[in-house]
């Protein structure tokens, strides 16, 4: 009984299992007290494997948390930074959609010709009144010389008209005065013959004879003819003032014909002038399309030139553009140059968005409407940090950063 009772009592846990199948039954003849330690072995394994389950369990919730408390960790961490850039960067704003931006001249000639000298090179720097190109002069100053020649035969031409005003002022009454004078002379002699030839008629026809009285009647209408002659040349005469002004007119044509021969000289001297193509003002020669020996055509571009003077235009989003004012402190970083530190200013805003004024602007009084941000340029003036021997050129990718403190 005691024997089946320690079986059916067995442990029922694995570890009890385990004892039970190892352990061996004992016997009736065996000594109890040599089965003691055995049962003391037991307790003292079951409690030793009690402790190491209880210790897993302890590193098991340990390693379960340990994920949570980093994460922890990384958040807090990661809201002290935001906090401190935010602190930092609150008066802040910048972008990368931004370049430098100057004034391009584009240099084309104003005759034709070919190029007999060319005086620069590419990405030369020039000054302003520096040659760039000379044309053949050969054909303008002929057609200078001729000018200068139409120029002083106008004036001749002038000065004959002068001439003949100053005498048509004295001309024109004397002659009326003469003409007058021949009137009434013509007059008197008109009535002399009329006289003579009444006479003749008077006078007994026995005491004259026929031949006489047809030489009164000749003479009569001779003088008669000769005083309408006179008094038609004095009507003739008789307007001095219109004969003076049709002079004057003539010496008025002569000074427009001078004047449009000066004209026609200033033209030949300019085109003379427009074969010596000149640097506008200072700047570096870029684009160079031309050499020596080509044929120019006007208005055809041969180069640029590229002045000095460099600014940023930056194409802020309209959402930045709140605290953005006119006179604000810029920082600028250039791709081309990491080291190089430029400072200036904003110095205005673009009244319009880039898109407003592209080639096809946006519709957005259609169905299909969807809001886009807009982009606004902005120019940046530099004050300071520029580098002789670093230039910009135009186009280069800037970084600037507007302080609004």
């Amino acid at each position: 009984m005691d024997d089946q009772r320690d079986i059916t009592e067995q442990p029922k846990g694995a570890e009890g299992a385990t004892v039970s199948r190892s352990r061996e039954l004992p016997r009736a003849d065996a000594d109890p007290s040599k089965q003691k330690p055995v049962k003391d072995n037991e307790a003292k394994d079951d409690s030793s494997d009690k402790k190491a389950d209880g210790d897993d369990g302890k590193e098991g919730k340990k390693n379960s948390r340990l994920p949570l408390i980093i994460l922890a960790i990384v958040v807090v961490l990661g809201a002290i930074g935001g906090g401190i850039y935010w602190y930092l960067h609150r008066n802040q704003i910048g972008t990368d959609d931004a370049y430098t931006e100057g004034r391009a001249v584009l240099i084309a000639p104003q005759v034709n010709g070919h190029v007999v000298n060319l005086g620069v090179n590419d990405n030369q720097f020039v000054h302003k009144g520096d040659l760039l190109v000379q044309i053949d002069t050969r054909p303008y100053a002929a057609a200078r010389d001729q000018a200068q020649a139409q120029v002083l035969l106008a004036q001749a031409q002038l000065e004959n008209a002068k001439a003949n005003l100053d005498l048509a002022k004295d001309t024109f009454p004397a002659r009326l005065h003469q003409a007058e004078a021949q009137r009434d002379q013509a007059r008197a002699q008109q009535q002399k013959a009329q006289a003579d030839l009444k006479r003749q008629r008077s006078i007994d026809p026995r005491a004259t004879t026929q031949q006489d009285i047809d030489a009164a009647v000749a003479a009569a209408a001779g003088a008669g003819a000769t005083t309408g002659s006179q008094e038609a040349n004095v009507e003739i005469n008789r307007p001095i003032q219109l004969n003076i002004a049709l002079v004057t007119a003539q010496v008025q044509e002569a000074e427009a014909q001078v004047t449009q021969a000066q004209a026609q000289l200033e033209t030949a001297e300019l085109n003379l002038a427009y074969t010596h193509v000149t640097a506008p003002q200072d700047g570096w020669v870029t684009r160079r399309n031309v050499e020596m020996g080509n044929y120019l055509q006007p208005g055809t571009q041969i180069m640029a030139l590229v002045t000095p003077e460099v600014w940023v235009t930056a194409n802020f989003k309209e959402s930045q553009l709140n605290r953005m004012r006119p006179g604000q402190r810029v920082e600028f970083e250039v791709d081309a140059y990491p080291s190089l530190k430029l400072r200036g200013h904003v110095d205005s805003i673009q009244l319009g968005s880039g898109s407003r004024f592209s080639a096809f602007p946006a519709e957005n009084a259609t169905g299909n409407f969807v809001k886009i941000v807009q982009r606004v340029p902005v120019k940046l003036v530099i004050d300071s940090g520029l580098d002789p021997n670093l230039p910009l050129p135009l186009g280069l990718s800037v970084v600037p950063t507007v302080y609004f403190e």
